[in-house]
């Protein structure tokens, strides 16, 4: 019985957003309620504790909120100043393909913002540029989400593994288990990274293409297989020889590196150059806010302007990426920059007595360091300071509804995984509940389910980290009540969270923002929950084939 009330919340998050449509911004609360009153009664959770928890939660989407509003800030620092007409010219000059342009930039480029940053921020990057681009903004925010999964167990250096279960199984950094749970989550997500690419485009062109048709797909599969290779190579030996720190990052790097020149030679690409529909044919839910999209005359503008005769150089224009990524680059990898940086915070502890800590690490974020920042040396560099003031305003603006989504839905999580943590609980939380009832259920083919708590883990807390937190502990003892190796089980693990990036309310949320579709995280979500589950059950087929090996 407690399986299934422990259920209900997430069940009504998806039934009110997937099925009947609803902004997250309206669900939210209401999933965060029910969560509280079941609780409250069937698990006995002490007021204090739960209004602890969904402050807790509130501060932690805040986290979240940050990183949002920089991503979308800078995008409105670039459309306002004239550098995105640049930036549009240059990625036209690389291919007019959208096809190709959606693997470098969705795929690649966000594997590399991944390996630097993690936490959602390159849903929250390369979505807008996109956008800047002429995609429309809800196809923008849906392959953004798709293709950032191979990336993200490894992404922020490695923090989903470092931090996630090595913390929790108290394991060495270079113990031989922790190097076998890191080499079995990077098997799958290699071979993923060879086919979702194709995927990638496959739902562009099905889903926001002129012809809505899968045909399309074909002249494009031999450049994304090709660029995923380009990533999946160079991952998954970083992953096997050197460690869980670098292999999204610099297999990111190395595929931008090998692709773009790629690109710009022809080799693969399509014979034909594919564009979305004159923008009249657009389904008014893929737009939301209009401001962020550039004009049809300023698209046409960038394919057919010279380099010379733009108002800023593709060098200043492109300076602001730049400047992000070696930022969050430096911050990563730099030893005792990332130690300074990250000991800057602002802490509230014992949140009512719970012993829920909440640390605000301000310096450290991508949102303040990264875009905040390089927002802020915008104003001198792309010569902004007139509209500096007001489009700080307008993102502010922008932003005040995505906040009422996060902050209920991290409260709610933290209500559910503290449920059964306060003093003289006397039965597991309700995502232990949840987890268990699941385990119990598919015991005997523990291995393909194990993705699925990952990805339930990912899903509900927006963080493949978290879910590692929540569950490794779990997952290792599945494996050794069932006799299978734990390398193998948390890879599994590590694997499927990546794969609930795809979906989770919290990316959804924060993607849809900064492309101004807020309200369309249904949409999202029920294009994107295919894939989702497809990567997940190939994660847990590779797993089962795995114990039979180890």
């Amino acid at each position: 019985m407690l399986p299934l009330l422990a259920s209900l919340p997430i069940l009504l998050a998806i039934i009110l957003m997937v099925v009947v449509m609803w902004p997250a911004k309206k669900v939210m609360p209401l999933a965060w309620l029910l969560a509280v009153i079941i609780a409250a009664t069937a698990w006995q959770m002490p007021i204090d504790w739960i209004a602890g928890a969904s402050i807790f939660g509130a501060l932690s989407g805040f986290n979240i909120l940050v990183i949002v509003f920089g991503a979308l800030l800078l995008m409105n620092t670039l459309k306002n100043s004239g550098a995105i007409k640049t930036i549009n010219a240059t990625f036209n000059g690389i291919s007019p393909d959208r096809r190709v342009q959606v693997v470098i930039i969705a795929f690649l480029f966000g594997a590399f913002i991944e390996g630097a940053a993690g936490f959602g921020t390159p849903a929250a990057l390369a979505a807008p540029l996109m956008v800047g681009l002429g995609f429309p903004p809800l196809a923008a925010a849906s392959v953004a989400l798709i293709a950032n999964s191979a990336p993200v167990s490894f992404g922020a250096v490695g923090t989903p593994i470092i931090g996630g279960v090595a913390a929790v199984l108290d394991l060495p950094l270079d113990s031989a288990e922790l190097a076998g749970i890191g080499l079995w989550a990077a098997i799958p997500h290699s071979i993923a990274a060879l086919i979702v690419p194709v995927v990638v485009v496959g739902v562009m062109v099905r889903f926001f293409g002129e012809n809505r048709s899968w045909k399309d797909l074909g002249p494009a599969v031999p450049f994304a297989v090709f660029a995923g290779a380009t990533f999946a190579v160079p991952y998954i030996l970083i992953a096997a020889f050197i460690g869980p720190e670098l292999p999204s990052l610099l297999g990111g790097l190395i595929g931008l590196g090998i692709s773009i020149p790629a690109a710009r030679a022809g080799f693969l690409v399509p014979k034909d150059t594919w564009e979305f529909a004159n923008r009249s044919k657009w389904d008014s839910a893929w737009v939301g806010v209009k401001e962020l999209l550039p004009t049809e005359e300023e698209l046409e503008q960038a394919k057919t302007q010279k380099m010379a005769d733009l108002p800023i150089s593709p060098m200043k224009a492109w300076t602001p990426y730049i400047l992000v990524s070696a930022i969050l680059v430096f911050t990563r990898v730099i030893g005792p920059l990332q130690s300074f940086l990250s000991g800057l915070t602002i802490t509230i502890p014992d949140i009512l007595g719970t012993g829920l800590t909440f640390n605000f690490a301000w310096a450290y974020l991508p949102g303040t360091v990264g875009f905040m920042l390089v927002a802020i040396i915008c104003i001198p560099l792309l010569s902004f300071g007139s509209k500096a003031k007001e489009t700080w305003i307008a993102t502010f603006k922008q932003i005040i509804p995505a906040a009422i989504a996060l902050f209920f839905a991290v409260g709610m999580v933290q209500v559910m995984l503290n449920s059964g943590n306060y003093p003289g609980a006397t039965v597991d939380g309700m995502m232990v509940a949840l987890s268990g009832a699941a385990a119990a259920a598919f015991g005997g083919i523990w291995p393909i389910f194990a993705p699925f708590i990952g990805n339930l883990g990912a899903f509900m807390s927006g963080s493949n980290t978290v879910s590692n937190i929540l569950f490794s502990a779990f997952q290792e003892g599945v494996a050794l009540e069932a006799g299978i190796a734990t390398t193998v089980i948390g890879g599994a693990q590590v694997a499927g969270a990546a794969a609930g990036n795809m979906i989770c309310v919290h990316n959804v949320v924060a993607a849809c923002t900064t492309v101004g579709v807020l309200g369309m995280e249904g949409r999202v979500i029920r294009i994107n929950l295919i894939p989702s589950l497809i990567y997940t059950l190939m994660v847990g087929v590779i797993a089962l084939i795995g114990v039979g090996i180890v």
